[in-house]
């Protein structure tokens, strides 16, 4: 099972289509995980005319987006439990990743994805994988915009990142 896995993608402001990059995923992508910051419900719309598409508010989203997806969720598929939050609301003592960890704090999840920084992240705490795929349209002071893939075969949940330098 093949997950395509964003974050932050700040639409339209910083973008008004989706990366070609990123659509070239969305065609063979089983589902689609939208880790927060949509700013418009269109990008829902866009991705869902790819995929099945979950995700969770961020920062950046109107009530409309709060009351759609909530702020924090636990996804299945394939057996494999995905935390999904984006990560805001971290004080000075909190980052954002820690933040992101104290949501789900006694849960038992294979894989956190989490966005808000547009720093891509892919490591592992443990048994769970700890991801954040950056921003498609947004990479701030990364070098290249990213996305994320997920590939769930088996039980076995595998984690990478798409790195590109051209957000049209």
């Amino acid at each position: 099972m093949k997950i395509v896995v964003v974050s932050d993608t700040h639409m339209p402001r910083m973008n008004k289509k989706l990366p070609e990059r990123l659509l070239k995923e969305l065609k063979t992508a089983s589902a689609i995980i939208h880790a927060g910051d949509w700013t418009k419900l269109s990008v829902y719309e866009s991705l869902a005319a790819f995929a099945p598409t979950y995700g969770v508010a961020g920062n950046n989203d109107g009530s409309d987006i709060v009351r759609r997806f909530g702020l924090r969720k636990v996804l299945e598929f394939e057996g494999s439990r995905i935390g999904v939050v984006h990560g805001h609301g971290a004080s000075k003592r909190l980052g954002t990743e820690s933040h992101a960890l104290e949501a789900f704090k006694g849960v038992q999840l294979n894989a956190l994805i989490y966005g808000h920084s547009h720093i891509p992240v892919h490591k592992r705490i443990g048994e769970m994988l700890v991801f954040n795929p950056g921003s498609p349209t947004d990479k701030r002071r990364q070098a290249l915009y990213s996305f994320g893939l997920l590939d769930i075969t088996g039980g076995s949940l595998v984690a990478k990142h798409i790195f590109y330098d051209d957000k049209t």
